[in-house]
């Protein structure tokens, strides 16, 4: 017997998939404040949301004759016909939100439509109607859920705890502010206000509120539209906006937690978006590391599906290829282009600072207190940015002054401003490296020794330098016979100062890498030399194998293989690559067609990258390996002419430095 459900039924199995758990409620609540165009709106919670949630908003409002409606499953003032789906921009728009949540808690509706003169109080208990009646209120909507979920109990109980669902909202709120740096988010929590974002329209203010001053220090800005590509790259940006930031490779965690996509205004989570930013990233982080970045990618509303899942998290694009080359460009282009020496000093003195006790809250602060916090907040990201434009216009004086009066400026007793850190331990350390870009990349490779011949003459050079070089980045080939190189400590590592700034490089990272560009180079520009060999290597392979084979047989070519086909399934490899002396194993050969199984995966793409990555380790000095100064320069004219001298192929960091400042300041000469 087929039975036809009741509406109460009805309304309670949908709101499973709606109302899931009390931030899906704070969700849909702030989605609608979003689109009623408030520039102000306020959070309250009590007991992880189960008791208490208040949303309110200085909005538009509802009109009176439209609150009823509201409430009724699949209303929705964002969609006429099923084609405006396609051209979405609204936060919200399949009209469940409301319907679903009133079907589990006792809801109240308190609002006024901005051209009326009296406002709405509307109640309603498990999707029954309670009260409609006028009421004076403001312009805006406050929507109120008490006790979620108390006519279906045995969904509370799957719910976690409430320090773990309190959590859930803060960082929902805390990318919603992200996306929304023109709204003034607040976030009340069991009586204590621990979230409130500027609505200054910056995003780097809330980044700092959010993410802290180490991270804020460090980022890069980003905007596909300001990139100095050529023509072939650009076409893969065409019609495609990415603007945000993205911090430097240092900032590594171990989650993926702070990689933030936004398309078209609306927080997503996408596996071809990470994918495309952890690929940029990888020549430059070390393996089961992730970057940080915030970036808002929009494309046109017909180019995204956003009616995927009820949450509206998820979205498919009509074309991933697309999608993914311009977020790899982007980042990229972006990371090719900066200076990521890792700041030692730095990173010292903001991972020794006194840190608070763990969980502490202090209590809300007043109004005053409140605006000054946030005038701070602006104030110190405004000398970041300074110090930034100084750092690439000014062609005399330190960055670090600058800098570091940006970066140890302390706001004496102010409220905790990260939020997520009350109900979330972040186990990976952060740190902070100057916001300095090259500016010199037109230079030759070239692979000749450096030999000043005369060190002290070399020593004469570098401190000449130091007046009148106008190009004082260390990452330039063309100041190399400037350094002055002090020498070689533990056998391992070389000491270089230049430029008030005392540089200290990892021979066997460094030559790893030289190695590493050096084999890619050959692979890229089809120069890999092939050596026959006698007897030839028979493969035999089972039919999915064949199939991959034969269509990646040219680029095993292209890596210096001599294969042919001997029937069946059987294939006679008769030359290897000579120059890459590793890929000559048969068993490399066989673990290079087994990777092809893995999906998206390409024979130049990670793959290839690990063993070119093993060989070059191998192939390169190792620590505790005493090597004189004429190969140390030669050594080091070579990384400096690299696209990425940074990081080795495994992410370790190449070149750490300090600056005069911090070492003066590790010895007390400078306190602060």
């Amino acid at each position: 017997m087929i039975n036809i459900l009741s509406k109460e039924t009805i309304d309670k199995i949908a709101a499973g998939e709606v109302a899931e758990r009390p931030e899906s409620v704070v969700k849909e609540l702030l989605d609608n404040s979003i689109d009623s165009g408030a520039d102000g709106i306020s959070i309250e919670i009590r007991n992880g949301g189960l008791d208490l949630i208040r949303v309110s908003d200085n909005g538009s409002g509802i009109e009176k004759n439209d609150v009823r409606n509201a409430f009724l499953r699949h209303a929705t003032s964002k969609l006429k016909t099923a084609e405006d789906i396609e051209h979405i921009r609204s936060m919200g728009f399949r009209g469940e939100a409301l319907a679903s949540i009133a079907a589990v808690s006792e809801v109240e509706l308190i609002t006024k439509h901005k051209n009326e003169l009296i406002g709405t109080q509307y109640r309603i208990d498990g999707g029954v109607e309670k009260s409609f009646k006028e009421i004076g209120v403001p312009t805006g909507t406050t929507i109120i859920v008490r006790n979620f979920l108390l006519n279906v109990p045995v969904r509370r109980q799957f719910l976690k705890s409430t320090q773990v669902e309190t959590s859930y909202i803060v960082n929902t709120v805390e990318k919603l502010a992200l996306a929304y740096t023109n709204i003034a988010f607040s976030l009340n929590v069991d009586g204590k206000n621990i979230f409130q974002s500027t609505g200054s329209g910056r995003l780097k203010d809330n980044i700092y509120i959010i993410y802290g001053q180490e991270t804020a220090a460090s980022l890069l800005e980003v905007d596909s539209d300001k990139l100095d590509i050529g023509d072939n790259e650009n076409a893969k940006l065409s019609g495609i906006h990415i603007k945000g930031y993205a911090a430097r490779p240092v900032i590594a965690k171990s989650r993926r937690d702070y990689e933030v996509f936004f398309v078209n205004g609306r927080w997503i989570k996408s596996d071809i978006l990470k994918k495309a930013a952890e690929d940029a990233y990888a020549p430059y982080m070390m393996q089961h590391k992730y970057p940080m970045f915030v970036l808002n990618v929009n494309v046109e509303p017909e180019e995204v599906d956003v009616n995927v899942h009820p949450r509206k998290s998820e979205v498919r694009f009509s074309s991933n290829q697309r999608i993914y080359d311009a977020v790899y460009t982007c980042l990229r282009e972006l990371l090719h282009n900066a200076e990521l020496v890792v700041n030692a000093g730095n990173a010292y003195f903001l991972n020794n600072k006194p840190e608070r006790s763990a969980g502490s809250i202090k209590k809300a602060p007043e109004p005053f207190e409140q605006k000054r916090k946030f005038e701070y907040v602006s104030s110190i990201t405004e000398e970041i940015d300074k110090a930034e434009t100084k750092s690439v216009d000014k062609d005399t004086g330190s960055f670090h002054s600058e800098y570091e009066k940006a970066a140890d400026t302390a706001l004496p007793d102010t409220p905790e401003m990260t939020a997520s850190k009350l109900y979330e331990e972040d186990l990976s350390p952060s740190y902070s490296m100057q916001d300095k870009f090259k500016t010199s990349t037109d230079f030759a490779v070239n692979d000749a020794v450096i030999d000043t011949g005369d060190k002290s003459a070399a020593d004469a050079k570098g401190t000449e330098s130091s007046k009148a070089t106008s190009e004082k980045v260390f990452i330039n080939a063309k100041n190399a016979p400037y350094f002055k190189l002090i020498g070689q400590v533990f056998e391992t590592y070389w000491i270089i100062e230049y430029n008030d700034e005392m540089y200290m490089i990892d021979q066997h990272a460094a030559h790893e890498k030289v190695n590493y560009e050096h084999f890619m180079a050959l692979i890229n520009s089809h120069a890999v030399e092939s050596q026959m060999i006698y007897p030839p290597i028979v493969l035999s392979l089972n039919a999915k194998e064949a199939v991959l084979f034969d269509k990646y047989l040219d680029e095993f070519t292209d890596m210096g293989y001599e294969i042919e086909y001997a029937g069946d399934r059987d294939y006679i490899v008769r030359a290897v690559p000579s120059n890459l002396p590793q890929l000559a194993d048969e068993e490399v050969l066989h673990s290079l067609i087994d990777g092809l199984f893995e999906e998206g995966r390409r024979l130049d793409s990670e793959l290839i990258r690990d063993k070119i990555a093993s060989m070059s380790c191998k192939a390169a000095i190792k620590g505790n390996m005493k090597i004189g100064e004429q190969e140390m320069r030669g050594l080091i004219s070579k990384l400096l002419t690299l696209d990425n001298p940074y990081a080795c192929p495994h992410g370790r960091p190449t070149i750490i430095k300090w600056s005069r400042s911090d070492i003066e300041r590790l010895f007390k000469r400078i306190v602060n």
